[in-house]
């Protein structure tokens, strides 16, 4: 006999002015850039007809902001209390929150042996990068690739525990590096890895002990105001 299971519908926040600036975003809150919020309330257009039954998201503004937008837009589910859950935060980068991207990774880079960032990517794997960069941060306060997802993992199975088996929806917003390491870590035969677009939305149903990958990184639903 098939379980009812449970569905989520994993969503990465709207683009902020860190993202827009091409700066490291982690724990460091900024709010949602215009675009930003019309690319959630487009993803939430778009989502209109999808009832969830429980809403969470990490504590940082970023996700909170955009769960706000999206239930706006969603004619299906009623006024809920969403939950915050600090385990599905993104990635920590230390001291170099806020420091330009491109100068942040040269650091790693040089940390790792290589002559520019673009050959580290080329050659490295997320994990070997996250455990550079907690060694090249000064302070060593970055995460390392086990601190992020032990944590991460945490969040994951409360969730499941929780909702396992009620054939409920679910809508989790979360963060690039977040969203994108549950699915990978879930998903097996998960090949397209590329980094997830703001807003965007990834699918994944949980029965009988399996993770089903419905979608990933789609915008295809977005939907302009008719």
């Amino acid at each position: 006999m098939t379980s009812k299971g449970v569905t989520i519908y994993f969503v990465r926040h709207g683009e902020t002015y860190l993202n827009y600036y091409g700066r490291m975003q982690g724990w460091s809150n900024a709010p949602l850039t215009d675009n930003g919020i019309e690319d959630v309330r487009r993803c939430g257009r778009g989502l209109t007809d999808v009832k969830f039954d429980a809403v969470y998201t990490s504590d940082l503004t970023r996700t909170q902001d955009t769960a706000s937008i999206i239930l706006e837009e969603n004619k299906q589910t009623p006024k809920m209390d969403m939950v915050q859950m600090p385990e599905f935060r993104e990635v920590f980068f230390g001291s170099y929150e806020g420091m330009p991207g491109s100068e942040a990774w040269k650091k790693v880079a040089e940390q790792m042996g290589y002559a520019s960032s673009r050959d580290m990517f080329l050659n490295t794997e997320i994990p070997d990068r996250m455990n550079a960069f907690r060694e090249t941060d000064p302070y060593h306060d970055a995460e390392n690739f086990m601190m992020f997802w032990n944590r991460v993992e945490q969040g994951l199975i409360k969730l499941i525990d929780k909702h396992r088996d009620t054939g409920e929806t679910i809508l989790l917003v979360a963060h690039g590096g977040t969203i994108r390491y549950i699915l990978q870590n879930l998903i097996p035969d998960l090949t397209d890895t590329k980094a997830l677009l703001n807003a965007s939305v990834s699918v994944a149903a949980y029965h009988d002990g399996k993770y089903h990958l419905d979608r990933y990184n789609d915008v295809s639903h977005f939907r302009d105001e008719e």
